[in-house]
């Protein structure tokens, strides 16, 4: 629609200084240091909401961070979107790694580098700029509700009690995200599947307290040495996960299936090129997309223990710890794969430790339907912008708040992002390609319109 190009195009720095400015605050929802920063990011994001045109946006407390609801109702007959999305990230370290400030935000050959720039910043204000266009042509073509979290980073604590407090007002008939990625600008692409998640702390105590490792070492036992053993442990020679049971309710894709999934575009060695690695790791009898997308992976997310400052202490510690990530696929359940790992880890245990397993957080794997209105209406968008069909992907990362909504609200929902896999989110010098960001803005508007013909049946 030409009066949403000029509109775009009129306003393309508007949109650009906007974002710069919402990616300034450091909103680090696992830090509480940054409690203040969280607030402030969710005020700056009601008035986003507000200044777009939403008829009504509030700041909604919870007993975390909390959560922004806004909405724009034009006519209660005509088909209602709830967008989602979040304002928090995650913690920028390690910093030295930065080649920026990761909350000075830095534009560098069309990309803008800040850490929450693709993963959620970026992507959720695209729909908020998307409602601006929209809102100021004249042209919005659904009721258009808003639900802007910010604990998705540690795991949408509160969410799930603020949709079962709100199901009349959350009431709608899909649910749209761009929270994920597509293949490329090249090859667009939607995610029809997410995997689910469980994170796991474990801690290994040794001796009472940390010893001489020259007068002790070799007559007690070492819990990082221990700890690593028990790590290594997890996979087998094929880089099968060992805990018992883990596999037991894993979906196998058919033969066709897995043929259609290695059918999307993908160059292995440019693969290797991009990420500086020398071969592939995973399962044995597996393609690196099935890998990232249809199987499930333990992955260690960080290890400590002992010292680890300048210079040399001959220190034989008392404890030590290991974070630990579960991506999960249908029909695995993260609390039933957290209790298996935690027996197990508990099983592997020698006698000269004592162990300690902590689950911090998990989410259901989803799989969403390509043929719903909804679906048609997100691909048809995409084809309208890029000028070709979006091949259809699953997403190898979590949002464990896609399953909530079908539980709690009975919404499906369409994954519709624009990020891409080497947007470095959750790495130091996390980035968003600005085509990206301003085709998002480009094509959103046309979800709304299609989604509104459609359903009329």
């Amino acid at each position: 629609m030409q009066a949403w190009k000029d509109y775009q195009s009129q306003h393309q720095d508007k949109f650009l200084n906007e974002l710069i400015e919402l990616l300034k605050i450091p909103s680090v929802s696992a830090m509480p240091a940054h409690n203040e920063d969280t607030a402030r990011c969710a005020e700056a994001v009601k008035q986003a909401l507000l200044a777009a045109g939403c008829d009504t946006a509030e700041v909604c407390a919870t007993a975390g961070h909390p959560i922004v609801y806004g909405e724009k109702i034009i006519d209660p007959s005509l088909p209602t979107v709830l967008t989602y999305g979040h304002y928090d990230v995650q913690p920028p370290d390690p910093l030295d790694l930065w080649t920026s400030g990761p909350f000075e935000p830095r534009i560098t050959d069309g990309k803008i580098y800040a850490r929450g720039a693709c993963d959620d910043k970026g992507q959720m204000f695209m729909h908020v700029k998307a409602l601006e266009i929209m809102n100021q042509t004249g042209t919005v073509a659904c009721n258009v509700k808003f639900i802007i979290e910010g604990e998705e980073e540690v795991g949408s604590t509160n969410l799930g009690k603020f949709l079962e407090d709100n199901k009349d007002r959350l009431k709608a008939d899909i649910v749209l995200v761009s929270d994920t990625s597509m293949i490329s600008m090249e090859h667009p692409s939607i995610e029809t599947g997410l995997r689910g998640l469980a994170y796991m702390e474990v801690e290994v105590v040794g001796p009472n307290r940390d010893l001489h490792s020259g007068v002790y070492g070799g007559a007690v036992a070492n819990p990082i040495t221990i700890l690593s053993k028990m790590i290594a442990s997890l996979h087998d020679e094929n880089n099968h996960i060992t805990v018992q049971g883990f596999y037991d309710k894993v979906q196998n894709l058919t033969d066709e299936e897995r043929k259609a999934l290695n059918s999307a575009p993908f160059d292995l060695q440019e693969y290797k090129d991009e990420l500086g690695i020398r071969e592939d790791w995973g399962e044995t009898g597996y393609t690196a997309l099935e890998r990232t997308g249809v199987r499930p992976t333990l992955e260690l997310n960080g290890i400590w223990g002992g010292y680890i400052g300048e210079g040399a202490k001959t220190v034989l510690p008392s404890k030590a710890n290991a974070k630990i990530s579960m991506r999960l696929v249908p029909d695995q359940n993260s609390h039933e794969i957290a209790e298996l790992f935690t027996k197990h880890f508990n099983q592997i245990a020698p006698g000269c430790v004592k162990v300690k397993v902590t689950e911090h957080h998990g989410g259901e794997p989803v799989v969403t339907p390509t043929n719903s209105i909804a679906y048609k209406a997100a691909e048809k968008a995409i084809t309208t912008t890029f000028n070709k069909s979006p091949i259809p992907t699953r997403g190898g990362g979590s949002i464990p708040i896609i399953a909530l909504f079908e539980k709690t609200l009975g919404l499906k929902t369409v994954l519709m992002g624009f990020g891409l896999d080497n947007d470095n989110i959750h790495s130091p010098n996390e980035k968003f390609d600005l085509a990206n960001y301003y085709k998002g803005i480009e094509t959103i508007p046309y979800f709304h319109l299609y989604f509104a013909e459609m359903s009329k049946g």
